[in-house]
């Protein structure tokens, strides 16, 4: 094997198969790049027994060949070259890399111990604008749930229906949805459940292109853009019915400026740091929002804000970690609203635009 390749090629191909390269694994193997040098393009593939990863970028292959060689290893070597072609020529046990003075070998493993790159022919496909996929995934993947005793609520469940685009997550503590507008075919329908840090990074990957392919097979979900195809499994399982928590009118319903209130909640959470609550007292007479918390240990904080308020006087307070990851999420919009039904009962953010976003949340004891 025998080929070569610029340095900020490699470099980006690399970066985008990293998220398959094993970590802790015991397995060697599993913590390599498969390299296939054939035809005039370089073919690179991860698979940590999670998710796999192959892309597909082109070089001067002279004697074509294949490989695998520590991913780590590898990703450091490149990331220190300089700008310029670098050359690989192969054995089957090792591999030497170089560029202009600089002159590495590497030990190989065997690529006949490497798993063949999953083939699958899904069973439904839509192909969506990834701008839009991407902004959408920011504003719900965060909600997710870190416990791996419920797998359902570390996904984020994906719908498309009459034109519509949803994304929905929960870690049961709180609920995110956001929909908006897009072209599908007609009657064309959409469902799958897909692990949110999952949705997030393949969205982040730099071969991204306009549009992202997504299909599903009974076991795996199919990420297919440019040259890049990503394979990970689906989660199963029903996903929480959660419309049934969303109530059709509110006692109070509030109007907050954005950036008035996230500023305003970090200035007040500063005491509120074990006891992670911060207290909304809304004055509907007087027009106003306070903010408050309090410290056994350090002290007590707070501070009003002008609001327009339409019905009932009434307090409730949340745990301003996730308050604060809701204003993150529909940052640069100017207004939002905040539906109450009492201090016990959830209470709901809504913003409205291009991307609808939704946010429930569940109180914490005032």
């Amino acid at each position: 094997m025998k080929f070569t390749v610029s340095q900020s090629s490699l470099m980006r191909a690399l970066s985008v198969v990293a998220k398959g390269m094993g970590t802790n694994s015991t397995l060697p193997i599993l913590s390599g790049v498969y390299i296939r040098a054939e035809g005039g393009q370089l073919e690179f593939q991860t698979n940590n027994l999670t998710i796999s990863i192959r892309h597909l970028i082109p070089a001067n292959v002279e004697e074509p060949g294949e490989t695998v060689v520590s991913g780590k290893v590898l990703t450091n070597i490149v990331k220190n070259l300089s700008d310029s072609a670098v050359t690989f020529e192969g054995t089957p046990h090792s591999v030497t890399i170089s560029c202009e003075k600089s002159t590495f070998r590497l030990n190989a493993l065997s690529a006949a111990d490497w798993s063949a790159f999953p083939e699958l022919a899904p069973d439904r496909t839509i192909e969506l604008p990834s701008d839009l996929l991407s902004r959408m995934v920011d504003k719900v993947y965060r909600v997710t749930s870190k416990e791996t005793t419920r797998p359902i609520l570390q996904g984020i469940l994906l719908t498309v229906e009459d034109n519509t685009i949803r994304l929905v997550a929960t870690d049961s503590f709180r609920l995110a949805v956001c929909d908006s507008s897009v072209e599908a075919a007609p009657g064309e329908q959409f469902r799958a459940i897909v692990a949110g840090s999952v949705f997030h990074d393949v969205l982040s990957m730099p071969s991204m292109t306009d549009t992202i392919s997504i299909g599903t097979t009974e076991s795996q979900v199919v990420f297919s853009f440019g040259t890049t195809t990503f394979v990970t499994r689906r989660i199963e399982g029903s996903f929480p019915d959660y419309k049934t928590l969303l109530p059709p009118t509110c006692s109070t319903a509030v109007t907050i400026d954005v950036a008035a209130f996230a500023a305003a909640l970090k200035r007040v959470s500063v005491i509120a740091q074990q006891n992670a609550s911060v207290r909304l007292d809304i004055d509907a007479d007087g027009g106003i929002v306070r903010l408050s918390a309090s410290s056994p240990d350090q002290g007590e904080s707070s501070e009003t804000m002008v609001c327009d308020i339409e019905g009932q006087s009434l307090a409730i307070a949340v745990n301003y970690h996730y308050a604060l990851d809701c204003v993150n999420a529909v940052s640069g919009t100017e207004t939002m609203r905040l539906e109450l039904q009492g201090s016990t009962q959830p209470g709901i953010f809504k913003s409205n635009g291009s991307i609808n976003y939704l946010y429930l949340l569940m109180p914490v004891r005032l």
